[in-house]
């Protein structure tokens, strides 16, 4: 993302526009060049490459722009290291307390820096050049790193990170999101949920598969004095809603006025049609080894039952629970069937709380006999649900012999 003082925008109102670069020949060009500077500074200092960023940068109007895109190929796509024979830190301790033994001098300079190179190459067993430990003195400040590794990104894939790092900008003094799912694939449902959890965004969520989501995301309570740490959370959540294929949003924002200075409201939404492109890579096709050793076994067993993953989601309250498959007879029936093979117990506890709210006659629960369940505070006599057991894998003939 882009740091407050790189962000574009524009005001309509109370409607925020964020600044986007077409993808044309100009701005192509421009990637282009950038990323070109980047190639040509691997093996330099992160001192000269900013050098030659400020180079090409030049006097041009435009130079938000182009450092907006040089930030995201130096946070997203470079690696920058301290090299040095010995922890910067360390070796400024040995060489000042070695100096302040003598009378400075630039001959006495260069012996300290013999002298400790010398012990050096003793102590690590390889050769320690004076130069080696000049330069290692102050090779941890930024400037002074060196840029090892640049995994180049396509000038499209940039353009596109440039304009999703201004939408996402937009979101850091967000107070509260508003984001209607409409109906999708529950797989996509579940990568948003994810994500949610995974930035911990306090969010109740209403609805059902049959006809969507409406997920709202508040702020704490601090964000009566608006809080940007957790807009930066909000802001996180946009690239994984990409994934989903429908959906909407409204944002309420707390900005500052440019000329009063005192706080005032604005509003940004977004849709599904926006034409974003997530940099978050899509769902995996199976959360763990054991769901797919499971799919390809069902595939090759011979019953009337049809196995389909993630394809119905349980609203409970403020929450949903999405089941890892759908079990369908040609005959109408059809179950849900839930794996529990995870062991932390605020998992466990969290899971068959689940369980007990959603009240589903029709839910499997396939449990591995190697959880501690006793431990975890979870009690089975009032789950409302089959229940399989497992110990290394589940077989397909496990669950079949608890369908009606």
């Amino acid at each position: 993302m882009l740091p407050t003082d790189l962000l574009i925008s524009r005001q309509n109102g109370e409607q925020i526009i964020p600044k986007r670069l077409t993808i044309d020949k100009l701005n192509l060009n421009l990637a282009v060049e950038l990323i070109d500077c980047f190639r040509k500074g691997v093996g330099q200092t992160q001192g000269e490459l900013e050098r030659q960023l400020s180079e090409l940068e030049g006097d041009s109007t435009d130079y938000k722009i182009k450092r907006g895109l040089a930030h995201i190929l130096k946070s997203s796509f470079s690696t920058f290291e301290i090299v040095s024979p010995l922890e910067p830190r360390m070796l400024r301790e040995r060489v000042f307390a070695s100096a302040a033994l003598a009378v400075p001098s630039r001959h006495t300079t260069k012996f300290t820096l013999k002298k400790i190179a010398d012990e050096l190459t003793h102590e690590l067993e390889r050769e320690v050049l004076p130069e080696q430990v000049s330069q290692g003195l102050y090779a941890d400040l930024n400037e002074n790193k060196i840029l090892t590794a640049f995994d180049a990104p396509t000038t499209e894939a940039l353009l596109h990170r440039y304009n999703i790092s201004q939408t996402q900008g937009i979101f850091y003094k967000a107070s509260q999101l508003i984001i209607n799912a409409h109906r999708n694939t529950p797989g996509e449902y579940k990568i948003l949920f994810r994500y949610l959890k995974l930035f911990q965004l306090m969010s109740y969520i209403e609805g059902d598969a049959d006809h969507g989501f409406t997920i709202t995301v508040d702020g704490p309570s601090s964000l009566f004095h608006p809080s940007t740490r957790y807009g930066l959370a909000i802001a996180k959540l946009i690239p994984a809603l990409l994934h989903v294929t429908r959906w909407s949003l409204a944002a309420t924002l707390q900005m500052r006025d440019f000329y009063s200075k005192n706080w005032k409201t604005g509003r940004f939404t977004l849709n599904s049609e926006c034409g974003l492109v997530s940099h978050y890579p899509p769902g995996k096709p199976y959360d763990s080894m054991l769901e797919a050793s499971f799919v390809d076994k069902w595939n090759s067993t011979k019953t009337q039952w049809v196995l389909e993953r993630e394809v119905d989601l349980i609203p409970i309250p403020g929450s949903v629970m999405i089941p890892d498959f759908r079990l369908v007879h040609p005959d109408g029936r059809s179950y849900l069937l839930e794996i529990v093979g995870y062991w932390r117990p605020e998992y466990l506890q969290k899971k068959f709380s689940q369980v007990r709210l959603a009240e589903r006659d029709d839910l499997i629960l396939a449990i591995s006999q190697r959880l501690n369940l006793d431990k975890a505070g979870v009690q089975l006599d009032n789950v409302p649900a089959k229940i399989v057991w497992f110990k290394d894998k589940l077989l397909p003939k496990s669950v079949l012999a608890v369908l009606d």
